[in-house]
């Protein structure tokens, strides 16, 4: 029964590289780079996640540490001070977050690109086979428009992950400065 299970997963994985392959060269070469695009962009996604649950939690606690230990509160020199940590903090929350929207941006860009290069790649080939056959068209600017398609569906999933990112890390920051504002 395992042995079977193994078997069944490996075809499933192959079957899926053999598919993901297939896409990939259909699309053409802009496909690749919109591919490394996209993998830039959720490198960057989970750097910031792994950020925020591992790295920022202590960084809050210190920040929050070091203003109770402090002897004064109350002076314009000590709120420029609480100030500054929370501005340093906020840029640090921020990280990446201007990059993965452009990467985002970037996305819908690289797949009209391909489309362009693959409609010119069809035409092009009909014109030096001279052919006007509707069916080898049809199936050309089918596979010209995948790069399109591709970089619509990177651009709508970045565009949300980008939205929630931006979202965690304003709630994130004004948590920040409602803990160290509350703290005598």
């Amino acid at each position: 029964m395992e042995q079977i299970l193994l078997n069944t997963l490996g075809l499933i994985s192959e079957d899926w590289a053999t598919t993901l392959m297939s896409f990939m060269q259909q699309g053409g070469q802009i496909l690749w780079w919109l591919a490394a695009v996209v993998a830039v962009c959720w490198l960057l996604v989970m750097e910031r996640v792994i950020y925020l649950t591992t790295v920022f939690p202590g960084v809050k606690k210190q920040l929050c540490e070091q203003w109770q230990e402090r002897s004064e509160h109350h002076s314009w020199y000590a709120h420029q001070i609480r100030e500054g940590w929370i501005a340093k903090a906020q840029i640090e929350l921020r990280q990446n977050l201007s990059t993965i929207k452009l990467l985002v941006a970037v996305c819908p860009m690289l797949g009209l690109l391909g489309t362009v290069t693959g409609m010119i790649t069809v035409f092009d080939v009909m014109a030096s086979q001279g052919s006007s056959n509707p069916k080898l068209m049809a199936s050309g600017i089918s596979l010209a428009t995948l790069p399109t398609m591709a970089g619509m569906v990177a651009a709508l999933a970045g565009m949300f992950i980008h939205a929630r990112l931006s979202k965690v890390c304003e709630r994130k920051a004004i948590q920040l400065e409602q803990s160290l504002r509350s703290q005598k």
